[in-house]
């Protein structure tokens, strides 16, 4: 992958360290799939966290996941070291690291990987060998990342390969029928209603208004998310009356399985979004203080719904609403989602 003197071998492994948040962990699987376009004679493993680790099970082009869960606010040298051991074993030609920090660079330089390639940042001049400047040029996460599968001074490509998350429609139903969900040919719409800071997540009771036409029309709702969104589920349930179902779940698997059974999907800009788009699943997006531009996936959405009225403040990114208005969420009334929701459903076929 560059003109140094640490050349991998044809057919050695490449091992991608990807942003271990939700979404951007989705995200990466374009950078899987680059690779082995580029590679076909060079498996890619891709560092995990215990929370992403479900996702590599429906990925395509992943040979295995190598999960560590390493502390994010101490050194942890000995975990770092026992990672690298694990790493060493495996042979790697290759390590592209993508977190900008220089503690996801630590394992693949103890490790002894011949080519370790990222950009610059917070003093990682001797961790990488293959060092790479201009990130910050490059708004979209998706160039920031497959940009490490090119040699140095390529042109990005027009077009990155979509995230692609393959669930087997027979593990869906079998998960389904074990939760006594089966519903008879009912449409199911499922709710992602929580997001990484309050002020990306559309207000609980506008899902809860929301759910509450749908299960008026007999559509079934399933609300997702992890134990921190029980109390968001639990009102939105209160609302919506005996066809909607609490779901939230420590394990990740739950929500990805739900999500190939649903008829569509409500979500924030949220880690949800970008799993949704990528099993298939006609997804509505809603995006208050984040750009659709740089932070939809890469996946089509069956609609992206933003406020349309002038928010002077927006898009901001922050996850809270420094103006505490937060009008950017807060003037997207239900309505506008509904009739998005109805759409999506329409070009779908009524379930067995």
């Amino acid at each position: 992958m560059n003109n140094n003197s640490n050349h991998p071998a044809s057919d050695s492994p490449i091992l991608l360290v990807p942003y271990m948040w939700i979404g951007d962990f989705v995200r990466c699987h374009s950078v899987v799939k680059q690779l082995r376009q580029r590679y076909p004679n060079r498996p890619v493993d891709v560092l995990s966290t215990s929370l992403c680790a479900p996702l590599l099970d429906y990925m395509p082009g992943v040979r295995k996941g190598i999960v560590a869960d390493l502390p994010r606010k101490r050194l942890a040298l000995a975990e770092h070291r026992a990672l690298a051991a694990r790493l060493r074993a495996e042979r790697y030609g290759t390590a592209l690291v993508m977190p900008r920090t220089w503690k996801s660079a630590l394992a693949p330089f103890l490790a002894g990987i011949p080519e370790r390639i990222g950009f610059a940042g917070e003093g990682r001049f001797v961790l990488l060998n293959d060092l790479r400047w201009g990130e910050r040029r490059l708004p979209r996460m998706i160039d920031r990342c497959g940009a490490l599968t090119l040699p140095k001074g390529e042109a990005l490509p027009a077009d990155w390969p979509l995230p692609e998350l393959r669930v087997p429609a027979a593990a869906a139903a079998e998960w389904r029928a074990a939760r006594g969900l089966t519903g008879g040919g009912q449409r199911v719409v499922a709710f992602a209603p929580g997001a990484v800071g309050p002020s990306k997540r559309w207000p609980a009771e506008y899902f809860a208004e929301l759910a509450r036409q749908l299960t008026a029309q007999g559509i079934a709702v399933w609300v997702l998310g992890s134990p921190n969104e029980a109390p968001l589920a639990a009102e939105i349930v209160r609302g919506a009356g005996p066809n909607a179902r609490d779901l939230t779940s420590p394990d990740l698997r739950n929500a990805i399985l739900a999500l190939k059974c649903a008829s569509a999907a409500v979500s924030n800009d949220s880690g949800l979004v970008h799993v949704a788009a990528a099993i298939g699943t006609p997804t509505v997006g809603i995006f208050g203080p984040t750009s659709p531009w740089h932070w939809a996936p890469l996946n089509p959405l069956a609609a992206v719904i933003e406020t349309k009225t002038e928010v002077e403040c927006r898009p901001c990114h922050k996850p809270t609403c420094r103006m505490v208005h937060h009008r950017c969420m807060r003037d997207i009334p239900a309505g506008d989602v509904l009739t998005a929701v109805q759409r999506a459903l329409a070009s779908t076929a009524v379930p067995a």
